[in-house]
């Protein structure tokens, strides 16, 4: 009897991971800082990416996928709640708090009553986490990522302390999890006459926080191995400060013509900042293979969704040389620009015999297009409005893929900067901040890519159709600091003078 119980008790365990698995599994893998021609399935030269070139010729690639803006906080908010950057409730970097320990802050918080990405696989039935960078509030925050819809939690919360690779601790849901590195000041300058290459050393740590990053998400994916789960993967790399093990600036060494960086344009001094930076690169690419490989060892191989973007364009301090790795293939701005190269992000999916394997899309997508694209995956039905349109059947090949009128982009800082993409069109403001009535800047990406003629005063009808959908989509953000399209508080200001 007690042999039969057994064999029942087996047979549902195995029917009920059969039921389950049903809903695919989703992996959503997030680099931070990475242009859109850093990989070589995107036309990079110099730096090795087989793993992530495997998953685009084993997926799709999308090459004309945008960031929601060109900066790291407002990006992800706008990835997790599926709003743009004129209706999104964090638009800018939003920092509190200082570098040390001791003044950990984050940034400003997601509030109370979000509806993120967590959430949405939380109502469909999925175990959740997010491993890597958060950004979006630190503990005792209402942004915390288990207040969000997560179930588990482990990296940085606070992007400042992202900075350095080799921290005295990560966080493990609401715990502080104590590494053996010891305490690193990454914005330290050295001097070029004296340094020595035990100063450089002195940003080397001896736990390096990809690893257990890494560690960490292999260990959830065995733990839910016979559940759905979704699993967002906002890895720190290549986000400067330049810091990697030595065996991947071994990989580079000598190949290219590099002079020491000594920390002159912030974070870490780097002897070798060009292979450093190339290996950061392959060793993030490395991470996805040590996924793809314990899915397909778990046999979730069929019934897994894997994506990979990053948050916004390659970086222009800390030692990073863009234009020698053609970062963003020759696209004009880089992070923080609202040009092309500033948030035109590489956007590969890939899931075995649903999406179609080598397929290149040019359809235009942004990140907040994952929200739909999610609740259409696991069937679910929005029920409070979001500004993105579901992917899935670009994806699968299925059904009729709506296309978007048009894209909004609004980001308050380095000036302000607007953007708007109907069609071939791309519509950009700059230094709004300053100037109420600066002119539109008009190019055509069909013929321009580059955005190198403004012909907009060959097209006055489309500038002003521009215009309208900036006055449609802003809305008033809730700190003074981000309003620079219609601030309302300088004309009160005016007012009570008179």
């Amino acid at each position: 009897m007690k042999k039969i119980l057994l064999i029942i008790t087996g047979l549902f365990i195995h029917v009920a991971a059969i039921i389950a698995q049903q809903k695919p599994n989703v992996i959503y893998i997030y680099a931070d800082d990475m242009g859109y021609g850093e990989l070589g399935c995107y036309g990079q030269q110099k730096i090795k990416t087989p793993h992530l070139d495997q998953l685009a010729a084993e997926g799709m690639r999308f090459t004309q996928h945008y960031s929601g803006t060109p900066v790291c906080a407002p990006a992800r908010c706008m990835l997790m709640t599926g709003k743009n950057g004129g209706h999104s409730y964090i638009r800018g970097n939003y920092e509190l708090g200082g570098f040390p320990d001791s003044l950990e802050g984050g940034q400003m918080p997601l509030p109370e009553g979000s509806f993120t990405l967590g959430h949405l696989f939380k109502n469909a039935g999925y175990a959740t986490a997010v491993i890597g960078k958060w950004g979006l509030g630190s503990g005792n925050t209402t942004g915390h990522p288990l207040s969000q819809g997560f179930d588990y939690f482990y990296g940085y919360l606070d992007q400042k302390q992202s900075h350095n690779y080799y921290p005295t601790h990560l966080w493990e849901n609401h715990s502080w999890d104590t590494l053996n590195n010891p305490n690193i000041w990454v914005h330290r300058q050295l001097d070029p006459q004296t340094a020595t290459d035990s100063d450089f050393d002195y940003f080397k740590g001896n736990v390096y926080s990809i690893d257990k990053m890494t560690e960490k998400a292999l260990a959830f994916i065995r733990t839910h191995r016979q559940q759905p789960f979704f699993l967002y993967l906002p890895y720190t790399i290549p986000h400067v400060s330049l810091q990697v093990p030595e065996k991947y600036i071994n990989m580079y060494k000598g190949q290219f013509d590099e002079k020491p960086y000594y920390g002159q344009n912030g974070y870490a001094a780097s002897k070798y900042p060009l292979s450093t930076y190339a290996g950061m690169i392959t060793c993030l690419d490395d991470q996805v293979g040590l996924i793809m490989n314990e899915i397909k060892k778990l046999g979730l191989d069929q019934n897994t969704m894997i994506l990979f973007s990053s948050d916004n364009g390659a970086t222009f301090n800390g030692g990073v040389d863009a234009a020698f790795f053609n970062s963003v293939q020759g696209l004009r701005g880089l992070k923080m620009d609202i040009y092309e190269g500033g948030f035109r992000e590489p956007f590969i999916a890939r899931w075995p015999k649903k999406i179609p394997a080598g397929k290149t899309s040019s359809l235009l997508s942004v990140q907040y297009d994952m929200m739909p694209t999610f609740a259409a995956l696991t069937q679910q039905r929005l029920t409070h409005p979001v500004d993105g349109i579901s992917l899935l059947p670009e994806l699968l090949g299925k059904g009729t893929q709506q296309p978007h009128p048009y894209l909004y982009f609004e980001y308050p800082e380095k000036g302000g900067q607007v953007a708007v993409r109907i069609g071939k069109w791309k519509g950009v403001r700059t230094g709004v901040q300053k100037d109420k009535k600066a002119p539109w800047q008009l190019y055509n990406l069909e013929t321009d890519l580059h955005e190198r003629e403004n012909i907009a005063a060959q097209h006055p009808g489309i500038v002003q159709q521009m215009q309208a959908i900036a006055l449609k989509e802003h809305q008033h953000p809730h700190i003074k600091e981000w309003e620079f399209i219609d601030p309302k508080f300088e004309k009160a200001t005016e007012a009570l003078k008179h």
